[in-house]
């Protein structure tokens, strides 16, 4: 993070912090109608194995109530909601309303209703009671908030006592050749991707940016445990690419 408290990160720039929520909205305009997209094409596929995976590791039942932030174009809360039931509920969020634009109509065409709601909200400032949420998830989302430890300290406190947080997000490779690798595709190939398809190239610099910016394991770790979460751990996929963190309200 930026040493100046008024600054933060977006990419490799240093922009102060009241402007990156603005920024990152600008990225998630740009790409919305493209996203799915580019998430098969980018991953070859593979993002679908990774949120399996995460909501395998949620252990959502029926009848309990999801938070899913940053939710996109809904690949979580779409399954969430067939766990949680008619009597559960799933909370379908974003902060860009281009994104959960997109995301509610892919809903309504695959027939959700009743169990699942929309809004536009701020990770950083939940507007939710106190200990009222079996389940919190962001999936790919939180390396663009702003004041990640802000947000994680809000996802504690909306928790109830035995609820659990999960976050799903790039993270550092676990070996030296995987990430050289991977460096040359982000850098290199990514952007170029991002350009033929989306027509930005910008934004998807941005993306691999980001990533290299964001918490590795062991400090996101660290920094949910600070937050109030007992029981953390880590489960790296993909040779640690991207990385599943929980943790637990008790």
């Amino acid at each position: 993070m930026a040493d100046d408290p008024d600054s933060t990160h977006f990419g490799y720039r240093t922009v102060d912090s009241d402007e990156k929520a603005g920024l990152v909205r600008g990225v998630f305009d740009s790409v919305a109608a493209n996203y799915d997209l580019m998430n098969d094409v980018m991953s070859f596929g593979i993002h679908r194995l990774w949120k399996r995976f995460a909501i395998q590791l949620a252990g959502v039942r029926a009848g309990q109530r999801v938070l899913d932030l940053a939710s996109g174009t809904g690949d979580l809360a779409d399954r969430f909601a067939d766990l949680v039931g008619p009597d559960g509920l799933v909370l379908m969020t974003d902060i860009n309303a281009s994104m959960l634009e997109v995301g509610r109509d892919r809903m309504i065409d695959r027939g959700h209703a009743g169990n699942l709601a929309y809004a536009q909200v701020d990770a950083e400032a939940l507007p939710f009671a106190d200990d009222s949420l079996d389940l919190i998830t962001i999936a790919f989302g939180l390396r663009n908030v702003t004041d990640k430890e802000r947000a994680l300290a809000a996802m504690y406190r909306a928790l109830r006592p035995g609820g659990r947080a999960l976050v799903l997000e790039f993270s550092k490779p676990v070996n030296r050749p995987l990430e050289k690798l991977y460096d040359l595709y982000s850098f290199s190939i990514l952007p170029r991707m991002g350009q033929l398809i989306a027509k930005d190239a910008d934004s998807y610099r941005y993306l691999a940016e980001s990533i290299r910016m964001h918490p590795d394991q062991e400090t996101l770790k660290g920094m949910m445990e600070d937050a109030g979460f007992e029981r953390c751990d880590v489960h790296n996929l993909s040779g640690g690419i991207v990385a599943v963190h929980r943790g637990f309200k008790l």
